[in-house]
């Protein structure tokens, strides 16, 4: 499940997370998969452009709602079509920047449908109310998550004292080392773009599902 779904679909783009997931599958390196490629909404009748996208909204709120529209929604539209394994075990969600947080805080609250997240550049720093998963994350008893993260040195805000993208990354990923998680912490030179997701999306989908989670 890719949130900024044509950002992600785009065969011309950085990521081409149809072509990756096509070779992956054919190579044997992940199961037979679903991609579904979900966009944010769009407010078609305000007339400022700059307004109309629901994104950040929908993305970087932290509650379980957009989670809930994925299962209840768009997975029920998917089942129409193909078929979908009921095991949470073999369901994943990607995002990068607010799609970022909106994957981990989709599983966070969705481990019974969402068990292994791709993270790109998350967007933890600009979480209403601030970011609550360094404190949370080992005050919780451990959920059943496996998790990539990519972060990057020069990421937005990289080095100020308020609002740091490269921080809040950096903090959720101690916070998931000090409560025991799986997960993988990938730190880049770049800044806030997709060059890095492209180049680490096919290894991070064979790390996500290499033996199954526990």
């Amino acid at each position: 499940m890719f949130q900024d779904g044509w950002w992600y679909l785009d065969p011309d783009g950085d990521v081409r997370g149809a072509i990756v997931l096509d070779n992956l599958v054919h190579s044997g390196d992940i199961p037979v998969t679903v991609g579904v490629f979900v966009d944010p909404g769009v407010f078609e009748s305000v007339g400022d452009p700059s307004l109309r996208k629901n994104r950040n909204a929908e993305y970087d709120a932290f509650d379980s709602r957009y989670g809930s529209f994925l299962v209840d929604e768009i997975v029920r539209e998917v089942r129409s079509h193909v078929n979908v394994s009921d095991n949470p075990d073999r369901w994943a969600i990607i995002g990068g920047s607010s799609g970022g947080d909106c994957a981990f805080t989709a599983a966070w609250h969705h481990t019974d449908r969402f068990r292994r997240v791709v993270c790109f550049l998350s967007s933890f720093a600009q979480i209403p109310g601030g970011n609550p998963y360094p404190e949370l994350i080992p005050n919780t008893p451990r959920k059943p998550l496996r998790i990539v993260m990519q972060a990057g040195h020069r990421d937005l805000r990289w080095n100020q004292p308020e609002r740091n993208w490269l921080a809040e990354n950096l903090r959720v990923g101690a916070a998931l080392a000090e409560a025991g998680y799986d997960f993988h912490l990938v730190l880049g030179d770049g800044g806030h773009n997709a060059n890095h997701a492209g180049v680490l999306l096919p290894d991070a989908l064979r790390w996500l599902w290499r033996e199954p989670i526990t």
